[in-house]
């Protein structure tokens, strides 16, 4: 003889709903990561290049030669792009959970767009690559403060994001200034 047992249970599909919007923000913050560290990866390699072919500017730079100045801006850009997406990345790391998301990438997403928008001319791939990353980061925000129903100030985070880029400005401007002693990058960037 069986027996048959009835549970009464009671399933809010609201939890439901939020259980599976969330398992779909990891898949596209992982995408968005890994598109990332391509980026930053090509940036690497291309630092690496210019400052390879920057070298003998250490000691031989003309600031009448518009081929000297653009190769050294070209540097500054390259590696004050690749810091910025250092920092984006290390701020991707801090997330700890989906409450924490609107907490994180806010500030995130306007330095992306910034360092989309320069490297435009010059490496157009990661110009493209950047813009779909803030797209899906500016969705995974969203979606994540619906669930979570945080609330967030764009005007701060456009002011935190406008604070990293200028500390980050400095740091490279530093970084450089030692890697050519002679040479006043605060001038030659602001011409």
């Amino acid at each position: 003889m069986l027996i048959g047992m009835l549970v009464k249970c009671s399933v809010n599909s609201l939890e439901i709903e939020n259980i599976s919007h969330s398992v779909t923000l990891v898949p596209r913050l992982e995408y968005s990561v890994n598109l990332l560290d391509e980026i930053i990866d090509v940036l690497n390699y291309k630092q690496s290049e210019l400052k390879e072919a920057n070298k003998d500017l250490v000691h031989d730079f003309d600031e009448s030669d518009k081929i000297h100045v653009d190769s050294l801006n070209l540097e500054h850009l390259v590696t004050f792009s690749l810091e910025i997406l250092l920092q984006v990345k290390k701020r991707t790391g801090r997330i700890s959970n989906v409450s924490s998301i609107p907490e994180i990438l806010p500030p995130s997403i306007p330095m992306i767009r910034t360092v989309s928008a320069q490297l435009f001319e010059i490496i157009p791939n990661c110009s493209q690559k950047l813009s779909e990353i803030s797209v899906h980061l500016g969705s995974i925000v969203l979606d994540s403060a619906a669930l979570t129903t945080a609330r967030f100030d764009f005007s701060l985070s456009n002011a935190e994001s406008s604070t990293l880029l200028n500390e980050v400005k400095l740091m490279v401007d530093s970084k450089l200034s030692k890697q050519y002693p002679n040479l006043d990058f605060f001038k030659l960037c602001n011409t």
